[in-house]
C-alpha cells in the first residue's frame, strides 16, 4: 500500500490502468455529492429536518406513512433531475473507449453515470427512476417533467399501479431489504475477473457491496481508491489518492491515456 499526499497521483497507478484488460469502477455517494446531490449524512432542511433520512428508507416507514415517504423520494428525484454529471462521471464514461472491458458498479440511486454516457451500469441499491408497485412488484413509468418540487419538500400521495391498483414505491433498496440478486451477482463476478478496480467516493462500510474490493484483491487485482478522506479501505488498496473524484479521476485517466477526451458528455 502506498499512502499519497492530497492530489498526488502515483504514475504506477496510471500504468496499471494502461495494462488492464478488465477495469471495474465501483462508485459511492461521494461521486454524486460532487454534483450537488446530498448524501444520507447531510443535514436535512424544510419538512425533512425533523427526520433522520435513514428512518424514511424502510418498508415499515412506507407502510406507516406513504405520502411522507413518497414525498421524500420525489424531492430527492427532482434534485437528481436538476443535477448534472460531473467530471468524474464523464471520465468514467470515457474510459470505456480505452480499455478492453469496463464494468461500472454503483451504490448510487441516481442516473448520472448513464447521463454521462456509461452503459449497462450495475445499480446495487436500485434507482430513483425505476419505481415499482409495492403490492405486485410491476414497474411503473414516471414522467420526467413533473412540476419542480418545493425546496422544503412536501407530503405527496404516491400514484397507483396500472395493473393491480396498489401504491407505487421508489425503486431503491431500503434498509432491511436484500440487494437485487442479478446485480449483486454481476458485481461479484466482475470483481473476481478484473485486473484493476477503481474505488471512487465510497466509504467501504455498507455491506455486502463493501466486500467487492476484497473480492477483487483476493483474485489478484490492483485497487486504486479515490476519496477526499481516509476510509476503512486504505489498508487494502494498492494506491489511495486523496482528493475530489472530479479532480483526480480525470487527471489519472489522462496520465494513463493522453488522448482521452474529457471535454464533453459522451
Amino acid at each position: 500500500m502506498k499512502l499519497n499526499p492530497p492530489n498526488f497521483i502515483d504514475p504506477a497507478a496510471a500504468t496499471a490502468l494502461q495494462h488492464a484488460s478488465h477495469v471495474v469502477v465501483f462508485t459511492g455517494a461521494g461521486v454524486s455529492s460532487e454534483s450537488g446531490i446530498p448524501t444520507f449524512r447531510d443535514a436535512l432542511t424544510g419538512l425533512w429536518e425533523r427526520f433522520d433520512a435513514a428512518s424514511l428508507a424502510t418498508p415499515a416507514a412506507y407502510r406507516k406513512d406513504k405520502d411522507l415517504v413518497w414525498g421524500w423520494y420525489e424531492w430527492r428525484r427532482m434534485q437528481v433531475l436538476r443535477a448534472l454529471p460531473n467530471p468524474a462521471h464523464i471520465a468514467i464514461a470515457a474510459l470505456a473507449q480505452f480499455v478492453p472491458k469496463l464494468t461500472v458498479v454503483t451504490q448510487n440511486v441516481d442516473d448520472l453515470h448513464e447521463r454521462a454516457g456509461s452503459t449497462n451500469v450495475v445499480h446495487l441499491h436500485g434507482s430513483l427512476h425505476t419505481p415499482r408497485c409495492f403490492a405486485c412488484g410491476r414497474p411503473h413509468h414516471l414522467d420526467q417533467e413533473i412540476p419542480r418540487e418545493p425546496e422544503g419538500g412536501r407530503r405527496l400521495r404516491p400514484p397507483n399501479c396500472d395493473h393491480c391498483g396498489g401504491s407505487i414505491r421508489p425503486g431503491v433498496v431500503w434498509f432491511g431489504e436484500s440487494l437485487p440478486t442479478q446485480e449483486l451477482n454481476s458485481a461479484f463476478t466482475a470483481a473476481k475477473q478484473c485486473d484493476v478496480m477503481l474505488v471512487v467516493g465510497t466509504s467501504g462500510l455498507v455491506q455486502p457491496a463493501a466486500g467487492l474490493p476484497a473480492r477483487a484483491k483476493n483474485a489478484g487485482a490492483s485497487l486504486i481508491q479515490i476519496n477526499p478522506v481516509k476510509t476503512d479501505l486504505d489498508g487494502e488498496c494498492t494506491w489511495t489518492l486523496y482528493g475530489q473524484a472530479g479532480t483526480l479521476l480525470p487527471k489519472l485517466l489522462n496520465m494513463a491515456f493522453p488522448n482521452m477526451d474529457l471535454t464533453r458528455v459522451a
